[in-house]
């Protein structure tokens, strides 16, 4: 019954493949597809050598930070990402964002959950928190991407997920549109916990893109201020370190 109610949904709406957006074959004989077979070796995976502490792809294996965290501080333990954005991942993370291509998220979901499972287990996650929109933000998208990934990776592992703890309280310019100097200030204050004191210890928390780290690490040392004591980032897709 639950195989025929999914071939009919399928033929309703039919799923897309995440990187190109044509639409996936389906059967109720065979595993429904993921990804279609012309896109399945487009996206480039991140790989060691990467920065110990954000997880950005690293050109020379005998470094052990990239340029950024080399010269700072960060509140959060270690930083994990997916996929190098650019190329197909780049178009897929804009369509998924601006064309509301929401079902993208369940495979980013269970990918990151196949590729860093162990590494959160190991970690002692107890909660995955996703990067909050601002209010105005997710009037004009009508759905927070981060929550939706989050709630995905969540139902793989068998972990829960708090949508509601973080909040962004300042609408904050995007950080594309920065220098770095004005990145690092655009979000101060901009994350407030919605309860006075947070009784986890180990937290996951998972954006769509990481860039500078600037807003993980603004949501951890709240977090960190309301009371958590190890808070660890996840993103599908990061920049390369220099």
């Amino acid at each position: 019954m639950k195989i025929v109610k999914e071939s009919l949904l399928h033929l309703l709406f039919p799923p897309r493949c995440p990187f190109c957006d044509g639409i996936l074959f389906h059967s109720v004989f065979l595993p429904p597809e993921q990804v279609c077979s012309e896109c399945l070796d487009r996206q480039e995976y991140v790989k060691e050598p990467v920065c110990q502490k954000c997880g950005k792809p690293l050109e020379d294996e005998r470094e052990e930070y990239c340029y950024d965290c080399s010269r700072r501080n960060w509140e959060y333990v270690q930083g994990k990402a997916l996929w190098v954005y650019k190329g197909t991942v780049r178009d897929s993370l804009y369509r998924f964002k601006y064309h509301n291509r929401r079902e993208y998220a369940r495979y980013y979901g269970r990918e990151l959950a196949r590729i860093y499972g162990g590494w959160i287990r190991r970690c002692r996650i107890q909660a995955i928190i996703p990067i909050p929109l601002s209010r105005r933000r997710l009037r004009q998208r009508g759905f927070n991407q981060a929550d939706l990934v989050a709630r995905q990776v969540g139902k793989e592992l068998g972990i829960p997920v708090y949508s509601h703890l973080l909040l962004r309280v300042r609408d904050t310019r995007a950080q594309k549109e920065l220098n770095d100097e004005e990145r690092k200030n655009n979000l101060k204050r901009a994350f407030k916990t919605r309860a006075n004191k947070v009784q986890l210890d180990h937290i996951l928390l998972i954006d769509d893109i990481y860039t500078t780290g600037s807003t993980m690490n603004e949501a951890a040392k709240e977090l960190k201020q309301a009371g958590a004591v190890r808070v660890y980032c996840l993103s599908i897709s990061i920049g390369r370190g220099y």
